[in-house]
Order: structure tokens, then C-alpha cells, then sequence
């Protein structure tokens, strides 16, 4: 399932960002993913208020020397992985 553009990420239900030891952190029930460059810039964005084309456009900007293509890629495929953990929801 490819996550469609005009939807809106956000986290899911128990799924909050936070820091541990000065790192930013996705705390999600029962555990936690570190979050750094892309990821972290990526999350971010995920608060309900920007479409995955928004994400994708504002990222392929602060990205600039890397190909669109792949960064788009990449991005869908990070929220498809963060979805199938169950750390987002896509609303329409």
C-alpha cells in the first residue's frame, strides 16, 4: 500500500515525539525509535495539518542536491514503515 499524497500524517494513538538523553525520541508504546536527520525532519511534519505531498515538496527543497525521485521514495517509504509499526495514521 503506497500512502496517498493527499493524505494527512499523523502519529498514531500512544505515539508521541519526546527526548531521552538529549536525542529526540519517537516514543511508542512499549518502545522507542531514535530520530535524527531525515527521520527526525521527516516526523516532524507528521502532525496532521500537512499532506504527504506538502512533506514530500518541503523535503525535496531542504534536500536539494539529492535526486527528487528518491527523496520522494525514501519519504514514502519511511511513513509506510512507520504506519506498518503502527507509529502513524493517514488521515484523508
Amino acid at each position: 500500500m503506497t500512502p496517498d499524497p493527499s493524505s494527512r500524517p499523523h502519529l498514531a494513538p500512544g505515539c508521541r515525539l519526546g527526548e531521552n538523553q538529549g536525542n529526540r525520541v519517537l516514543l511508542m508504546p512499549e518502545r522507542a525509535l531514535r530520530l535524527s536527520g531525515p527521520s527526525l525532519e521527516i516526523v516532524n511534519r507528521c502532525d496532521g495539518k500537512h499532506t504527504i505531498a506538502e512533506i514530500v515538496a518541503d523535503l525535496q527543497k531542504l534536500y536539494s542536491k539529492a535526486e527528487p525521485k528518491k527523496v520522494e521514495q525514501d519519504i514514502l517509504g519511511y511513513l509506510q514503515l512507520l504506519h506498518d509499526q503502527r507509529a502513524l495514521d493517514f488521515a484523508s
